[in-house]
């Protein structure tokens, strides 16, 4: 064998053995890619049933924020809360309050939002009780669609809110709504919701709510608050507009809805101009 032939031999036998050895690299890159998997596997069923378990705890723990109207003693506190804060004041279709009130409150809402609730829960009793009660404020209820998931439920809504208006009982119907309103994003908003919150507006005739609610009107002012909405750039609820009853409005910057401060000396400027 000529020293050429055993370099090439040499040469061939380094390149079988580099063959092999990345075999076994290969051969052993998989086996701790299998092993790394199953570990994975076993790790990722560990999670899903560490999820599962979270979750039907957290479904067990929030019982009372689950969808659904009021029942018992709650339902019999909610109607005397809004009892307590619209009862005995002025109605007409939208507007709470007297109709010739020096100032007027623009309060553009949706059903289901749940900083809207905020409000009617924190600021709105105050104002109610201090001004609309005195004959110095009127407001009125205009629909924005933020937090509804569906359009139609959204108009289906405010268009039960708004034929409840034509027996000047939207107020109830709304504050009821708001004290019962259920989780965001749960699709609580049926027919049988619908029903349950005007069975509980004292004085709503229901056959006449029913048959109001297909009236286009309804619908051609949820289109027309949304052009207004959009006209003043809103983009979130609750938003506002204040000004002289019958004169123009400008947007009320509040800083908060459950202190009634900002709502207060707007009113209070108004007033005394």
């Amino acid at each position: 064998m000529t020293p050429i032939e055993s370099d090439e031999e040499l040469t061939r036998k380094q390149r079988r053995e580099q063959a092999r050895a990345d075999r076994r690299a290969l051969e052993e890159a998989e086996a701790a890619g299998a092993s790394r998997r199953r570990r994975l596997q076993l790790l990722g069923g560990v999670i899903a049933i560490v999820v599962v378990a979270i979750v039907v705890v957290l479904a067990a723990t929030s019982g009372s924020k689950k969808p659904g109207l009021a029942k018992g003693s709650e339902k019999t506190k909610v109607a005397k809360e809004v009892s307590a804060l619209v009862g005995g004041i002025p109605e007409s279709a939208i507007v709470l309050g007297k109709p010739k009130a020096p100032v007027t409150l623009q309060y553009f809402g949706d059903l289901e939002c749940p900083i809207c609730k905020e409000f009617t829960l924190g600021a709105l009793p105050f104002l109610i009780n201090k001004w609309v009660r005195a004959g110095d404020l009127r407001i009125e209820y205009h629909s924005l669609e933020t937090a509804t998931r569906e359009p139609e439920t959204f108009k289906k809504q405010q268009e039960a809110a708004l034929a409840a208006g034509a027996q000047n009982k939207m107020w109830p119907f709304i504050e009821t709504f708001y004290h019962e309103q259920g989780e965001e994003e749960t699709g609580y908003v049926t027919e049988s919701y619908l029903d349950g919150l005007a069975k509980q507006v004292p004085g709503l005739n229901l056959t006449q709510w029913q048959e109001a609610r297909s009236n286009k009107k309804y619908a051609s002012e949820v289109e027309e608050d949304a052009q207004a909405a959009n006209n003043q750039g809103f983009t979130g609820t609750p938003s506002f507009l204040i000004g002289p009853s019958g004169g123009s409005t400008q947007k009320l910057e509040y800083t908060s809805l459950t202190e009634p401060t900002s709502f207060d000396q707007a009113i209070e400027k108004l007033l005394k101009s």
